[in-house]
């Protein structure tokens, strides 16, 4: 089974046993985040879209919203009997992909993105420990809970470059 590869979506989140590695595609400004308990190796990616669920009038998916995504995927992997004190992040994304637009951080939804990601999970006590954020092209990411690698894979100047934190 450990070539199942769960596959998670933009403005998703879903949750992974050490039996299978979980990615998720194309991080833009959009954060990947990943919780997991190093001891039971389960553990849950979200592709956050936006950093705040407040500023949205009409916002029917949870999952799109750090704040809303973070907190569901968090209690999702507490109802796994996961003990809360365990949990860690890594994180990977928040880039400035409208760069060209605007010097002002209004259209740098990455950078807005990573400091809600950060501060949703310092709410949850919930210590990042690995992260590759920023710059101005996308990633893709892969993390393998079993070994508690997370995979990145960048595109920069149309030459693929892989590393693992």
């Amino acid at each position: 089974m450990r070539d199942v590869v769960i596959n998670v979506g933009i403005a998703d989140y879903k949750l992974c046993n050490p039996s299978q590695k979980i990615t998720t595609l194309g991080l833009g400004s959009c954060l990947g985040v990943v919780i997991y308990d190093p001891t039971t190796k389960i553990c849950g990616l979200a592709h956050v879209m936006l950093p705040d669920s407040t500023r949205i009038s009409r916002n029917e998916n949870r999952k799109k919203f750090a704040d809303t995504c973070l907190q569901d995927m968090y209690d999702e992997l507490i109802k796994q009997s996961i003990n809360r004190q365990r949990l860690v992040a890594k994180l990977a994304g928040g880039a400035k992909m409208f760069s060209h637009h605007s010097s002002t951080n209004i259209m740098n939804i990455g950078a807005q993105n990573y400091v809600a990601v950060c501060q949703k999970l310092a709410k949850l006590n919930v210590p990042v420990i690995a992260e590759d954020i920023g710059g101005t092209s996308s990633r893709t990411i892969v993390f393998d809970p079993q070994t508690q690698l997370l995979t990145i894979r960048g595109v920069n100047n149309r030459e693929i470059q892989e590393y693992t934190i």
